[in-house]
């Protein structure tokens, strides 16, 4: 399974460690998109800016391992 994580809200005014985790997650500007894998890290890293992000699950298409 996978995750498209958008950026809802800006980080300016967050924690540093929350701008930090927004960066690391690959999201620059609002609304921007990025998949990831659905991780216990990933996972970590979208609970700790949850108020900054909207995230979707995205099912794997078959084929691949």
């Amino acid at each position: 399974m996978k995750l498209k994580v958008t950026l809802v809200k800006s980080p300016i005014s967050s924690i540093p460690n929350h701008v930090k985790v927004v960066e690391a997650l690959g999201l620059r500007k609002l609304r921007q998109e990025k998949i990831h894998r659905d991780t216990p890290y990933v996972r970590g890293m979208l609970f700790k800016v949850k108020h900054l992000v909207r995230v979707e699950e995205i099912a794997d298409r078959g084929g691949s391992k």
